[in-house]
């Protein structure tokens, strides 16, 4: 029986990459995948797995509403598809997982996803807390912390490179706005940031009752 792969990390752990690898490795074998992407993530093109070491493929795009079955049950009209490779799997909805299961399931093509665990925050994506809770295989890819330890917190970064604590869940950004970190130094640097913003409202007040 096919099945539903979650492969998880933080920010700069290779998902791309090793996607990408994984999509070269079925089709050496003769073997017809199917690329998936987020439409709200076009850093490098509409459209594009584009990968930190210079990989990249063309693949569809999903959004919010999109159904994912229906799509493949289409492209299954047209040729054989023997795996599903899904990038930025954080941005699915939970719907979008259950048709994602169903295909492995009812259709018997296995799904590799690929995204992060949490946000910024530490909170977990709508797709990747249906992923953790859905899938058969969960693998965790390892990115490492400027400390050395593995890194497993996204910390989202301003221009300065201090850390940001209030947002939108979702700010597609790389490098110049997210740090992976461990757990210990990501709470470090929120706790430096709260301190900093409390300094900045004392100062506020201070100025204003002068």
């Amino acid at each position: 029986m096919a099945k539903l792969y979650f492969y998880y990390s933080s920010m700069n752990a290779g998902k791309s990459t090793t996607l990408l690898q994984a999509d070269f490795n079925y089709r050496e074998r003769g073997m017809a995948t199917m690329l998936y992407t987020a439409a709200v993530d076009d850093r490098a093109g509409q459209g594009l797995i584009d990968s930190r070491i210079g990989l990249r493929a063309e693949a569809n795009s999903y959004a919010p509403g999109k159904s994912l079955r229906v799509e493949v049950e289409e492209e299954m009209k047209r040729r054989r598809v023997d795996c599903i490779l899904l990038d930025e799997a954080q941005f699915l909805t939970r719907a979008q997982v259950l048709e994602l299961a169903s295909i492995c399931d009812e259709l018997d093509i296995p799904v590799l996803a690929y995204g992060l665990r949490t946000d910024f925050q530490g909170e977990l994506f709508e797709g990747s807390g249906a992923l953790l809770a859905l899938a058969d295989a969960l693998v965790e890819l390892k990115a490492i912390c400027e400390c050395g330890r593995k890194a497993t917190m996204n910390l989202r970064v301003d221009e300065e490179g201090r850390a940001v604590r209030a947002g939108a869940q979702t700010e597609i950004g790389g490098n110049d706005r997210y740090v992976a970190l461990c757990r210990r130094h990501f709470f470090e640097r929120m706790r430096e940031a709260e301190e900093r913003q409390l300094r900045l409202v004392l100062t506020c007040e201070a100025g204003a009752a002068a």
